[in-house]
């Protein structure tokens, strides 16, 4: 049975008058112009094939008048020369996308996105409609489907068609998704979200800045400790002990570089804390621990005897020719001390420097990364979708803190024996705040840039994947952008942010991006290895929707007898919290 069954006389395009790799140049007569839809399909013929079709994308439609020499039987007017007339010239612009084959082997109808051949001159055209188009997008959807597919909605060519994602590609060679503020962003990630937790070990890590998604209640539930849950102890409290921090990232945040004595600091800190964190391996009898140990091993010390040590050598004094004289260090620590313990003694920190005595234990780190990437097979308590709330965080280490849950999740999942190891996924929420351009980093948001820019680029080899999601795409990190082969990009409207996008995909894709700005809300193109074809999506609503929905203006203002609880408001912020 034929793949298509085409009526030249419905639907015939044109013939084929310019081959250019994908981009494909057809010649249309006047009366068939009004077939060709930008963003339509149609089918060229293979040439030579029994039954073989490539599939191209209607990407630009164009109408001019041209001049042509005409003249008599012989080519001349009665004068002899050649008379100038003025013709219509329209021509289509396609991409092509795929090929269709009616037999591969024992199977039929089958769809892929190589290009094995190209078509000939003059070969004819067809545009995808009606029948022919419900039949193609039906072979789309059942080639997709398949033991490891990812259900996100539904094919905007043909609302009929279900759009599959394949999840092995989708998450193994990392993906974005993009789309300004209202677009849907949050629900399109909520949507991915319901569709992983209901595989029996899969393992998700959502960065949520804001607290949008602790409406989820499939997912377990973790919040950076705020001020008031300093002696909080519920297990959803989540504590990172300051002795996490590798060498740069305490740097970063105890260091002024600015300051003339800048590199004794960091020369003496990085001393005092290697003493101290060796001295805990020595007490503890961990050889082999001691013997590979670096500044940057995760090992607990104390962050007062390191202070007291620094304090020491900031008022040293010595023995000189004719009596005590100043230390070689004195009076040189002074405004680092009161950095450190400023941060130390500030509650807004208090999870990194208040932490409960027993995370300061040895086997602490155990219990910290069982928490963050433990998962629950079965049950009711299941927990493969695990949800972190930065919102507590202060901003001017928030990349910092972000950044270490990913390094040490990253380096248990290195360390770990490859067949013991669960594949996991970082959904990074709002990656413009912590993984912006590197020329446009802070000290502290270039520590943040190096973990995940390792993750992006060795990450798939260990089973650690990102699904990056942003509103500005022109601010989030080009290196691990470029890491991403997969894309889900929602309505767009900025110039810049478009352009960022135009740079990530194929340049026969080019086409695609001018839709950003005109897609509906919950459409998205979708553009990767993930998916067989590149096209527009409806994409399905979730169930259990985030807590991001735009506040309606007009209708809150028109509410009577509605008051704000400033009061309350004032004494969060004083305290900062919310709880």
């Amino acid at each position: 049975m034929a793949i298509f069954d085409f009526d030249k006389k419905k639907y015939f395009l044109g013939d084929v008058i310019g081959v250019d790799t994908r981009k494909i140049k057809i010649n249309v007569e006047p009366d068939r112009l009004k077939l060709a839809k930008v963003g339509g399909l149609a089918a060229i013929k293979v040439p030579g094939a029994v039954e073989e079709w490539l599939i191209a994308v209607i990407d630009k439609v164009t109408k001019f008048l041209g001049e042509e020499a005409m003249g008599d039987d012989e080519g001349q007017s009665s004068t002899g020369t050649s008379r100038i007339v003025e013709r219509e010239i329209n021509t289509v612009q396609v991409i092509l996308i795929g090929t269709i084959k009616a037999r591969v082997g024992t199977k039929t109808n089958c769809f892929t996105r190589s290009l094995l051949n190209f078509p000939d001159i003059e070969s004819e055209c067809h545009v995808l409609q009606e029948k022919n188009l419900e039949k193609f997008m039906g072979i789309i959807s059942e080639s997709a489907k398949g033991e490891h597919t990812l259900d996100v909605g539904y094919y905007t060519l043909d609302p009929r068609a279900k759009a599959y994602l394949d999840g092995n590609k989708l998450f193994q060679r990392h993906a974005a998704l993009f789309g300004s503020t209202g677009t849907g962003k949050s629900w399109a990630v909520a949507t991915i979200l319901e569709r992983a937790k209901e595989l029996p070990s899969s393992n998700i890590i959502v960065f949520d800045l804001h607290g949008e998604y602790k409406s989820l209640n499939y997912a377990k539930h973790l919040r950076i400790a705020g001020p008031d849950d300093l002696t909080n102890h519920d297990p959803s409290v989540l504590f990172l002990p300051y002795w996490l921090l590798n060498a740069d990232e305490m740097q970063s945040m105890f260091v002024d570089r600015s300051e003339f004595s800048a590199h004794n600091q960091v020369m003496v800190f990085l001393e005092t804390v290697t003493g101290a964190k060796k001295e805990i391996l020595k007490k503890e009898n961990k050889r082999e621990v001691l013997n590979s140990f670096t500044i940057d091993s995760p090992v607990p010390f104390s962050l007062d005897s390191v202070i007291s040590r620094i304090d020491e050598l900031n008022t040293e004094m010595e023995q000189g020719a004719r009596g005590l004289k100043q230390g070689k260090f004195f009076g040189q620590f002074s405004r680092f001390l009161v950095r450190i313990n400023s941060r130390k003694n500030d509650k807004r920190y208090g999870f990194l420097f208040q932490a409960p005595p027993e995370l300061h234990q040895y086997k602490a780190l155990h219990g910290i990364a069982e928490t963050l990437m433990g998962f629950t097979e079965k049950g009711e308590n299941r927990n493969q979708v695990k949800v972190v709330d930065f919102s507590e965080v202060p901003a001017e280490i928030l990349p910092v803190i972000v950044g270490l849950v990913a390094r040490l999740v990253y380096f248990v999942q290195f360390w770990m024996e490859s067949d013991k190891r669960q594949p996991i996924v970082f959904v990074c929420d709002e990656a413009h705040l912590y993984l912006p351009q590197k020329t446009d980093a802070n000290p502290l948001e270039k520590r943040a840039l190096e973990n995940f820019e390792k993750i992006a680029k060795e990450g798939r080899k260990y089973g650690v994947g990102l699904l990056v999601v942003s509103q500005r795409p022109s601010d989030v990190s080009e290196t691990i952008l470029s890491q991403c082969n997969n894309f889900i990009a929602l309505r767009l409207t900025n110039d810049r942010d478009q352009s960022v996008v135009k740079k990530l995909l194929p340049d026969s894709m080019e086409g695609f991006t001018e839709l950003l700005p005109i897609l509906d809300i919950g459409e998205a193109l979708i553009v990767g290895d993930s998916v067989l074809l590149p096209t527009r999506v409806k994409l399905s609503p979730p169930q259990q929707k985030p807590i991001s929905a735009t506040v309606d203006f007009w209708d809150e203002w028109s509410k009577e007898d509605k008051r704000s609880d400033i009061i309350r408001a004032v004494e969060n912020m004083r305290k900062q919290s919310r709880h």
